[in-house]
């Protein structure tokens, strides 16, 4: 965790005296606070963490998870866990841990509001910082745990992509489909899915971020599937796309241009690439063909403890590709009313291109009615 914190204060300049990041109720669960409280237990539901310039950490806990915190502080001497009694006391130890730093960097894009008015008015005479930017750079590049943890996460939902096709029934519905993947990811071992998972039978796969919901699958449908399992809070997301029953040749060849797309792509991914090369380099497949502007996403993001963790790739990025850089790489093609195809991959940079973190098939597939 020292590690983690010195590297999140390596991208401040000027540096704050301390770094507060406060968990308010699910879903509005800060994770930088995981990031920097490798714990892999526990909601922390109204936690907050202190983290300071020489990579000490002092964790706040809900008495909640008062187990798993103190487990966690037996393994690392530059934590130092307090389970308060009481919002008081809890308040007692902050004010005591922070009145006299001067300025204290807070992460603006995920602290609420209300507790941002808790802390000016615990604390009027601070300074605050934003370290939004500086979590983020922190965050965007992996170390060896959190990638261990993110193969785990991408073997799991490599697995589940193997196993689709053999779930396919012809009347069955997306919901019943996306349940039986989600099933499937649990008993693999996932924590759970990582995002809602999406099923689009026939036309609603033209849909990006389509819900599953109650559409019969029928002969002659393509389909997206597109989900991820979260592994010790890390998460992965594939995309595989398929055919049922009676052949659409029109579907064929837009899968074949898919993947022809993202291995262009993959070609020029390395460090030091601007990101939009490499969506470029996907987009001029797809715009050299009949499919021109169907291709109407980002080509992928950052993965890690948010399946979108906060970096995306596309045609405006200037940053450059760094090596430990966890990234999907997910061209489509969208037919309204017809049917769509992505396929979605989790990769990591290294340091003369990438490997592959999801292992299943690309290749188009055709499954019996």
């Amino acid at each position: 965790m020292k590690a983690r914190v010195e590297k999140v204060f390596g991208h401040l300049d000027p540096k704050p005296e301390a770094l507060l990041l406060a968990n308010s109720v699910e879903p509005h669960l800060d994770g930088s606070f995981f990031y920097l409280f490798d714990v892999p237990s526990g909601l922390f539901e109204g936690s907050t963490a202190v983290a300071y310039p020489d990579g000490n950490l002092d964790v706040l806990s809900s008495p909640l998870e008062a187990t798993s915190a103190h487990l966690a502080a037996k393994t690392d001497r530059h934590l130092t866990v307090h389970v308060p009694t009481s919002r008081e006391e809890g308040d007692a130890l902050l004010h005591k841990l922070l009145d006299s730093k001067g300025s204290v960097g807070l992460n603006y894009q995920e602290l609420t509001h209300q507790q941002f008015l808790k802390f000016e008015k615990m604390f009027p005479s601070a300074r605050w910082v934003d370290a939004s930017t500086a979590i983020k750079r922190a965050r965007v590049t992996k170390d060896a745990e959190e990638l261990g943890r993110l193969q785990k996460a991408a073997d799991i939902g490599s697995a589940v992509a193997r196993e689709i096709p053999g779930m396919l029934q012809e009347g069955m519905t997306e919901l019943a489909l996306a349940t039986e993947m989600n099933y499937r990811m649990m008993k693999h071992g996932a924590s759970g899915p990582s995002f809602s998972t999406i099923v689009g039978f026939g036309p609603n796969g033209a849909e990006p971020h389509y819900f599953a919901a109650g559409r019969k699958l029928q002969s002659g449908d393509s389909m997206v599937c597109d989900f991820g399992a979260f592994y010790r809070r890390y998460a992965s997301d594939i995309t595989r796309s398929f055919h049922f029953g009676k052949r659409d040749d029109e579907m064929k060849k837009v899968h074949e241009l898919v993947e022809e797309a993202q291995q262009a792509a993959l070609a020029v991914l390395r460090p030091g690439v601007p990101g939009k090369d490499v969506h470029n380099a996907a987009a001029k497949v797809i715009d050299a063909s009949p499919y021109k502007g169907r291709f109407m996403h980002g080509l992928g993001h950052s993965i890690g403890l948010n399946v979108h963790d906060g970096w995306g790739m596309n045609q405006l990025v200037e940053e450059p590709i760094e090596e430990g850089m966890a990234i999907t790489i997910e061209p489509g093609i969208y037919l309204a009313g017809h049917g769509g195809v992505r396929i979605e991959d989790d990769v990591v940079v290294t340091k003369d291109g990438y490997r592959f973190l999801t292992t299943a098939p690309r290749e188009y597939l055709e499954v019996s009615a």
